[in-house]
């Protein structure tokens, strides 16, 4: 009688295989350190990965050191950790190699080797016959076989060399079968496959050979997902993806859509229960990671993948929203988002306001109100698409019978001195009142918008100690068309974040430094209001 299998590993059926710490990392842009590896793992190993791809040891000094500390630090609860590597050097014994020995010394229970499948590349780039080739592939996967180690074998230019010589390319396939690997992974290396010719190679080479197949597709064609999709249509069931589709030139394959699609259109448990639901979130934590700014329109996962603008979709999506979504959000983690623009119409409108909690009741008045006002400003140049925090007290101005008011402003001004030796002094004054107390403040910046930022800083914190807390993140500039000649609109972006959230508001003005006054007016106000702080008299 076999003990019932545990529900929190991987099914062995069918492998989901992440290489973001090697081939993901070899993105331009990505340079990982030894801690990034390991907190990468981590949140790969949440997910539920069974595999994960930790680098080359014995290639360099970092993967070295991955290797023995991810052992040694991390408690994986669902993946294998995996070495990468190569097949032994022409004429020499596997077990004399050093980069094989790595390997082996690495301690991972799963092995990958690159083998070179297409004719051309065996010749011109290993310098070695077609024999040799086949023989280093079945040295070395019997040697990490005898060693104690799972092997999975990448055919490296697979499909590329297929099309050049089919029965040499096959012909490695069952050397690295019949050596023993559990897997033989078809690489579209150059990326260069389309999905049907993915799909009729894997399933020609799957019959021929009987071996299991794996996967591994750059997406230099953008049909990285679909070339993946496609090889497992044909029975591969072994599947090597990136978080977030990092890689080398375009990069590779997209872990999430690629899982998500596994789960959700075919039906095919892949990963532990619940962790789909965690998917968005680990998408992003990666991303933050790696120093890159998550992708917006990633599909499943991106901020913009459930966010719905026009209002011919807002009005179906109030009847039911899977009128134009083909998943729930909530199934991958992610959220549904109702745009403003000019677009927008009433259902719209009081979608977004169900968003941002506040009940319109039905108000047709009062909602005609917000769409003209809206569609007034955005005539003007203002943008509700990406800042939510300003439509929102436009919203809450309308609901409430005017603006929040916790400081009125006398004046402002922003000077910009220019030194003998070339260096600019920037200053900023802000007179308000606040409280019934006026406070005038000066401060100095290294522009004019960050002076006139922490002039009102200076300003405010004393009678609102909650704004401390406030940091400006982010700060965007767009120059508008003109009305005539050089006389342009200036509209400005500001992100704003109080260490437990991040919000964006908007500024439009003839100039930069009044735009970017607006839209800091907008940020603080709004923060106030999400500290709970109530409008002075």
């Amino acid at each position: 009688m076999t003990d019932a299998p545990d529900p929190s590993l991987p099914d062995d059926g069918f492998h989901v295989f992440d290489t973001t710490l090697r081939d993901g990392a070899q993105r331009e842009g990505i340079n990982l350190t030894v801690a990034d590896k390991l907190t990468i793992a981590r949140h790969l190993d949440d997910f539920g990965v069974g595999f994960i791809e930790g680098g080359w040891p014995g290639a360099n000094p970092r993967d070295t050191e991955f290797f023995a500390r991810a052992q040694a630090e991390i408690d994986f609860k669902h993946a294998q950790l995996v070495a990468f590597g190569a097949t032994r050097k022409p004429g020499v014994r596997a077990e004399d190699d050093p980069q094989v020995k790595a390997l082996v010394e690495a301690g991972a229970p799963v092995v990958t080797i690159v083998a070179k499948s297409h004719d051309r590349h065996v010749e011109l780039a290993l310098r070695t016959t077609l024999d040799e080739n086949l023989a280093m592939v079945r040295d070395t996967v019997a040697f990490l076989r005898a060693a104690g180690r799972r092997v999975f074998v990448d055919c490296e230019h697979f499909f590329d060399g297929y099309r050049a010589n089919p029965a040499y390319a096959k012909q490695v396939v069952r050397a690295a079968h019949e050596a023993g690997a559990d897997v033989v992974v078809l690489c579209d290396t150059n990326g260069g496959m389309l999905p049907a010719q993915i799909q009729a190679v894997t399933a020609t080479v799957l019959a021929d050979t009987g071996a299991r197949l794996g996967i591994h597709a750059q997406d230099d064609t953008g049909c990285a997902v679909a070339n993946t999709l496609a090889a497992v249509d044909a029975g591969a069931t072994h599947v090597q993806c990136t978080a977030n589709g990092y890689g080398e030139r375009v990069g590779n394959s997209n872990l999430f859509p690629v899982v998500a699609a596994l789960e959700l259109k075919y039906g095919r448990t892949v990963l532990p229960p619940g962790s789909l639901r965690e998917m968005t979130r680990i998408s992003h934590a990666i991303a933050e990671v790696v120093n890159l700014a998550p992708s917006t329109h990633q599909p499943y996962v991106g901020v913009s993948a459930f966010a719905h603008k026009a209002g011919l979709h807002a009005s179906a999506i109030k009847v039911d929203p899977d009128l134009y979504q083909h998943i729930s959000p909530e199934q991958v983690g992610n959220t549904m988002r109702m745009l403003v623009s000019d677009m927008a119409g009433r259902a719209s409108i009081e979608l977004k306001g169900k968003e941002l909690g506040i009940d319109l009741g039905g108000d047709r008045e009062l909602v005609g109100r917000v769409v003209a006002r809206v569609k007034e400003r955005e005539q003007r140049g203002y943008t509700y698409e990406a800042a939510d925090a300003s439509f929102e007290l436009l919203l809450r101005e309308e609901v409430e019978g005017g603006p929040r008011s916790y400081f009125r402003v006398e004046s402002w001004r922003a000077i910009v001195e220019n030194r003998p030796d070339g260096t600019h002094a920037n200053e900023a004054t802000v007179k308000l009142w606040a409280k019934g107390e006026r406070i005038v403040a000066t401060a100095e910046g290294n522009g004019p918008v960050n002076a006139l930022d922490r002039a009102l800083r200076v300003a405010l914190e004393r009678i609102y100690p909650q704004l401390a807390q406030l940091e400006l993140v982010d700060y965007k500039v767009r120059i508008l068309e003109g009305k005539s000649g050089t006389e342009s609109i200036t509209r400005v972006l500001v992100s704003t974040s109080d260490g437990q959230g991040e919000w964006s508001t908007v500024g439009v003005a003839e100039n930069v430094i009044a735009a970017s006054w607006a839209a800091l007016d907008d940020a603080y106000v709004y923060g106030l209001l999400r500290a709970g702080v109530e409008p002075q008299e």
